[in-house]
């Protein structure tokens, strides 16, 4: 029981960590290559002249997560990623109240999610190639790689479209009045 294991690797700092209760937070160090996922996400937006109402008719997500072992499993996990960008780029934010510091929208009734209408084809493709030097299976993690590029290129299509470079999110429609 008292055997120390390490994930193939991780350094042995590790240790001295975990003996005094905290994570592991040093992670996995590869000099000759690298273990992450890499996802591209390509972004079409419509913005409606008048009320500037952002919306998403189309995304093209292609993944580099080494082997996909569930085709079916993992175009769900992307798809779910990119609606999470969409509400991250356009709806959810949590308003505080200035005065005593809670939340005005605590619940799901007031925190604004995207809906079905708020989300056009989603298109997801996967590279497939097999990176056996991280396991023999040759597969790849494919959790929040596929959410953290959404928010970053819608704003980019909107700078696109309108020629204002927005740096808040979620993106208001005040921001794009002139």
């Amino acid at each position: 029981m008292g055997e120390n294991r390490r994930a193939p690797g991780q350094p042995e700092q590790v240790y001295g960590r975990l003996t005094g209760g905290l994570p592991a937070a040093a992670g996995p160090v590869y000099p000759d290559y690298v273990g992450f996922s890499f996802i591209a996400h390509f972004v079409e937006v419509r913005i409606e002249p008048t009320t500037r109402r952002i919306r998403v008719p189309r995304v093209v997500s292609v993944a580099d997560c080494g082997a996909v072992a569930s085709p079916r499993t993992a175009r769900s996990q992307v798809e779910g990623g990119v609606v999470w960008g969409i509400g991250a780029a356009l709806r959810e934010a949590s308003e505080v109240d200035p005065r005593h510091g809670g939340f005005l929208n605590a619940d799901l009734a007031e925190y604004v999610l995207p809906v079905a209408a708020d989300i056009g084809r989603i298109e997801v493709g996967f590279v497939g190639k097999p990176d056996t030097r991280f396991n023999a299976l040759g597969v790849k993690g494919l959790g929040e790689v596929a959410m953290v590029g959404v928010a970053p290129a819608i704003v980019n299509a909107v700078f696109h479209a309108t020629g204002k470079r927005l740096r808040r999110l979620p993106l208001r429609l005040e921001d794009l009045l002139d």
